[in-house]
């Protein structure tokens, strides 16, 4: 079966129908904007802090969009007639992730306008970006693919919130030397790593884009994985 971009426009222009109908959605983007806002009315001009609304927005927009989505597709029973489609996994999986991406892109570029802050190296910082939009919106279809419901992918969803989002800014308060080196593999660690470097006007990041890929790749291989399953459970 060849690749078919209108089977993935297909997928994608439903999504984008229903989006509008969907208030949990853009109450949830809304989110990352909200904060931004604030961080840009404090004028808190620090490396660290600009990157948190970047990272919010990546664990919003990107993984608890993308798992709603999903969810929404079971709940309402058309993902197994998804499944069973033509339409290839890679179709079906790019096509269900377009608009997410789009979302977490737009709620970014939000973001960074609402902080009020300047993007050092843009090519580097799209990198970054790009890298992490495949791992977060890879971590929201597993999400997804896990829950029953949309609101089961909150509950589910909160662990990640908590070790890819709120874990690091506790590791100044862990005296575990074996936690602190987990939380420092942790790819919201190495972006804000990254971005430091870049703030500072640096562009080597080469470490931190090596070990975001790792997480990259294990979070497509394990959606591949979990996307099989489901696609052949009775």
């Amino acid at each position: 079966m060849t690749f078919s971009f209108k089977r993935i426009n297909a997928i994608f222009q439903k999504d984008w129908k229903e989006l509008y109908k969907n208030s949990y959605i853009l109450f949830t983007l809304a989110m990352p904007l909200a904060f931004a806002a604030l961080l840009g009315r404090i004028g808190d001009e620090a490396a660290h802090m600009q990157s948190m609304p970047i990272t919010l927005a990546l664990l919003i927009a990107g993984v608890f969009i993308q798992a709603a989505m999903i969810a929404e597709e079971k709940e309402k029973n058309t993902l197994r007639g998804l499944l069973l489609s033509p339409a290839t996994t890679i179709e079906i999986l790019i096509g269900k992730s377009a608009l997410t991406f789009i979302m977490t892109v737009l709620v970014i570029i939000g973001s960074i306008t609402l902080s009020d802050f300047h993007v050092e190296n843009m090519a580097m910082f799209s990198l970054l970006i790009l890298i992490n939009l495949i791992f977060y919106i890879s971590m929201g279809t597993i999400l997804g693919l896990l829950s029953r419901t949309v609101m089961e992918t909150t509950i589910i969803g909160m662990p990640a919130m908590v070790i890819f989002g709120l874990a690091p800014m506790f590791i100044s308060l862990i005296e575990n030397k074996a936690i602190v080196k987990l939380i420092n593999f942790l790819p919201s660690e190495h972006f804000t790593a990254a971005w430091l470097i870049l703030s500072n006007g640096q562009s080597d990041i080469g470490h931190h884009v090596f070990v975001l890929l790792i997480w990259a790749i294990a979070s497509l291989v394990i959606t591949f994985v979990i996307y099989r399953k489901r696609q052949f459970d009775k």
